[in-house]
């Protein structure tokens, strides 16, 4: 039977994951290539065991061609046909939300909607509109990440500006809902549906970080609004900042809409902040010896540390938290950082299992389970797509 190909693109990366098409959706390649649009593009690729990799450069000026090398990648491994290709698309807007096969009627929309998310959908229409054209026999599937955030109660969606801009689809979205889905059936594989219908955070921590509250299994609130540059700070965006500062520069640099996009989403957070690097590898090796590096990292743990305060309010309570994403489930000291001072809450770490990152990383006595979790958008996207095309398909989760 030929694979499932899941394509997922960020706005200068293209992740790729082939699954077998079975209710296993058992993994048989991944990869990526890094960089599209620069002159250091690189394309990775490793098997299911992780012992046959490749890394090499190539020339990727936009999606499409990097699309091109992969899909001529996977031919020279005996790969060309698949019974369907599903994507990663971080917005829907107000009319997308459950996965959906790609048709002209979806294109039309996310083109019209294409300022929503401006650093992600135009990527993400590019390769639907290559893989359509050159697969128009194979199911095109489109996965939102906005679906998760869908049951927001009005209290939450709405943003307190006039109401005529959300008749225009203005409200509060939420993203990483890929990856919060996939978190809320493995913490229901791993602790049982009582685990899973508590009261939780979860907190999606890499370059773009996010966090959500959920109660009996539904979300009541996300950090990330609009667009996913709302929330707490990340590598290169801001975050939440004072909506005066538009203005402000404007008139201050005479600085365009434009440039204030550059400058929240491309050069701020802990690029921003620590004037040095946008990873925060880089900046907790250079803490100790520089100031700029180690408020970045202090800004970013009082953040997220601030948010659980503020999301346990919300849920009146906390059952679990759970870390994940590429800092979150990697990054020991930084979940320590997150959770000092949070032991009125009930939750104490083990220092020895999270320094090991250990699935459980809370004390015996800890009133509030705290998990490392590794997310796997990808894998979400596969089974999302044996639902929809075999309802009644279940996956082994």
């Amino acid at each position: 039977m030929k694979p499932l190909l899941i394509l997922n693109a960020g706005s200068s990366s293209l992740k790729f994951a082939l699954f077998k098409n079975d209710v296993s959706s058992t993994l048989l390649s991944s990869g990526g290539i890094d960089r599209i649009g620069s002159t250091q593009a690189t394309f990775t690729s490793k098997g299911n065991d992780d012992t046959s990799s490749e890394r090499v450069g190539i020339s990727a000026p936009e999606h499409a061609v990097g699309l091109d090398y992969l899909l001529q990648h996977l031919a020279a491994s005996g790969v060309s046909r698949f019974s369907a290709i599903g994507h990663r698309v971080v917005h829907g807007g107000p009319h997308y939300a459950d996965p959906a096969r790609v048709d002209e009627e979806m294109l039309t929309e996310l083109r019209r909607i294409h300022s929503f998310a401006p650093h992600h959908l135009p990527a993400a229409i590019a390769l639907m509109d290559a893989c359509v054209a050159k697969f128009s026999d194979v199911p095109q599937i489109a996965c939102f990440d906005t679906a998760f955030h869908q049951t927001l109660p009005r209290v939450a969606q709405l943003l307190p500006i006039p109401r005529r801009y959300e008749a225009q689809g203005v409200r509060r979205y939420g993203f990483h809902g890929l990856s919060y889905a996939f978190l809320m059936e493995e913490l229901q594989r791993l602790s049982g549906a009582s685990a899973a219908c508590g009261k939780i955070i979860l907190a999606h921590l890499g370059n773009g970080a996010s966090l959500a509250a959920v109660r009996d299994g539904r979300s009541l609130d996300t950090t990330m609004a609009f667009t996913p540059s709302a929330g707490v700070m990340m590598s290169t965006r801001s975050g939440d900042i004072d909506p005066g500062l538009s203005a402000f520069l404007a008139r201050s640099e005479e600085m365009t809409a434009s440039q204030f996009d550059e400058l929240v989403n491309r050069e701020s957070g802990l690029l921003g902040v620590s004037e040095v690097s946008s990873d925060l590898r880089d900046l907790l090796v250079r803490e100790t010896e520089d100031k700029r590096a180690a408020e970045a990292v202090a800004m970013f743990c009082y953040q997220i540390k601030k948010t659980i305060g503020a999301y346990t309010a919300v849920l009146g309570g906390l059952d679990t938290l759970v870390f994940s994403g590429g800092i979150g489930e990697n990054q020991a000291s930084i979940r320590a950082r997150i959770c000092e001072g949070l032991d009125f809450l009930g939750l104490e770490l083990e220092a020895s299992q999270n320094a090991e990152h250990a699935a459980i990383i809370s004390a015996e006595d800890s009133r509030v389970s705290v998990r490392v979790i590794r997310t796997n958008e990808e894998l979400m996207i596969s089974r999302s797509i044996q639902l929809l095309l075999n309802p009644r398909a279940r996956t082994s989760l």
